[in-house]
Formats: structure tokens, C-alpha cells, sequence
């Protein structure tokens, strides 16, 4: 009975998915063309607003977290655990006044209305992993613009996502290269949980009646200490979240 609702639920939710990234598509290039990338911004977080809240098509929940009033005076680096590609939408929602940017694939900023256009538009560090160098200059562009506007950047050092939950050690490498061009910048881990039983694999189909929680974790302050050491503190701050607690 579970596996009938799983793929009735998902039809339902998938079909109203590919409606709001249409026609958040076309609110993007309007937005950008007409009024500019603040505008356009606008149109994003209520793009991931109606991803998130939609999931209750599905009988799925998420509830976020967030009990630290977090400066919008300088930048800060959201380092998160990875489960899947729904882990995005309540990020950019939640946390939309601190302008979330994040360190994406390349080969995600084509082909996906709505999702695309925006890692375009909104300066994302858009990374080949095939090329090294490639990925170093577009986290440090990404430091540049968080440091001079006092934005976010949203970054996943696991590399790549666990759907299981199975954290896989952090790599040190992009948040290192954040802080050294963006010095100012506070780290703040976010726990994730439940994104990947909710989107196991693929997009169909999705685990009905599932329950996803993020959790924004104690702040933690890098002048003074090795990158190594706070890449730590963030990843056993995110261990320590227990499923099901946050």
C-alpha cells in the first residue's frame, strides 16, 4: 500500500514540479531583463518557497531550524551535509535575507528551467570536478562577491550526496579557498536529515509521508584557528545531530 501512494503522490508532485519551474522561468527572465537581479532574486525565493511547501503533496513535511540571529553585516559560509537535490529549495527559502549562493556543478546551469537560469544569474560557483584549477577560480570568484557584498556562499564538503545519511568525511579544499578570500566570513554548519529517504534515487518515485528536518547549527569563528580545525568543528557539530532530534 505504501509503494501505491509513493507513486501516485510522486505523479501528482512531480507534475506540479515541472509546472512552477516553468512558469518560475519565465517570472526569472522577466524579473532579470526588466528590473535586475534583485527582482529576480525575489522570483527564486518564492520558486523554493512553492518546492518546499509542495512536498505536503506527497504527505511529507520539513521543518526548519534556526535559533541564532545571524549577521547580515558580513558574509557567512553555510557548510552542510549533502542527501539530495531537495536539500537546496529550504536552504534558499529560510535563510533568503542572508542570499544564499552555492557552489554547484557546471553541468547543472543548463538544461533545467528555472534551476539553470538561476545558478547563471546568481553568480554561483558553477565547478568542473574533471578540472581542478577550474574549480579553485570559480570558489574564489564566488569568495569575492560574498566578501564585497556581504552575502552568503552555501557549500556541501562531502563532494557528493548520501542518500543513505551516511556522512563521508569533509573535504577541506573549497572551504579553505571561501575563507581566504572572503576573511570576514563566519561558518555556520546546517544539519540535514530526511532529504534522502525522501529522494532515494532519481526523482520517481518519492517516499511519500517523509519527514525532513534542517538545522542550523552554532556559528563558528575561523579567525585564529586552522581551516582544517574548523572544517572539523563543523563536520562532528553536524555528526552530533541525531535523525529524528533536530
Amino acid at each position: 500500500m505504501k509503494k501505491i501512494f509513493d507513486y501516485l503522490l510522486s505523479a501528482v508532485y512531480l507534475l506540479y514540479f515541472g509546472l512552477i519551474l516553468v512558469i518560475f522561468h519565465l517570472g526569472q527572465v522577466v524579473a532579470y531583463n526588466v528590473f535586475g537581479r534583485k527582482a529576480q532574486k525575489t522570483v527564486v525565493d518564492w520558486l523554493n518557497a512553492s518546492i518546499t511547501f509542495g512536498w505536503l503533496l506527497t504527505g511529507s513535511t520539513v521543518r526548519f531550524r534556526n535559533r541564532h540571529h545571524l549577521p547580515t553585516d558580513r558574509p557567512i559560509i553555510f557548510v552542510a551535509n549533502h542527501q539530495s537535490m531537495f536539500d537546496i529549495p529550504p536552504i534558499i527559502w529560510f535563510l533568503r535575507r542572508h542570499w544564499p549562493t552555492f557552489v554547484s556543478k557546471i553541468e547543472l546551469a543548463k538544461g533545467i528551467p528555472s534551476i539553470s537560469y538561476n545558478l547563471r544569474k546568481s553568480g554561483a560557483a558553477l565547478i568542473n570536478r574533471k578540472d581542478g584549477k577550474q574549480a579553485v577560480v570559480e570558489i574564489a570568484r564566488l569568495a569575492k562577491l560574498i566578501q564585497s557584498e556581504n552575502h552568503s556562499a552555501v557549500i556541501f564538503p562531502e563532494g557528493t550526496r548520501s542518500a543513505t545519511g551516511t556522512m563521508r568525511p569533509f573535504a577541506v579544499g573549497g572551504v579553505s579557498t571561501l575563507l581566504k578570500r572572503a576573511p570576514k566570513a563566519l561558518v555556520v554548519p546546517i544539519a540535514i536529515d530526511g532529504t534522502g529517504r525522501f529522494n532515494p534515487k532519481g526523482v520517481f518515485p518519492l517516499r511519500s509521508f517523509t519527514r525532513m528536518t534542517f538545522t542550523v547549527l552554532s556559528p563558528i569563528e575561523p579567525a585564529d584557528q586552522p581551516i582544517e580545525e574548523v572544517v572539523k568543528r563543523a563536520e562532528e557539530a553536524i555528526r552530533g545531530v541525531k535523525s529524528y532530534e533536530l
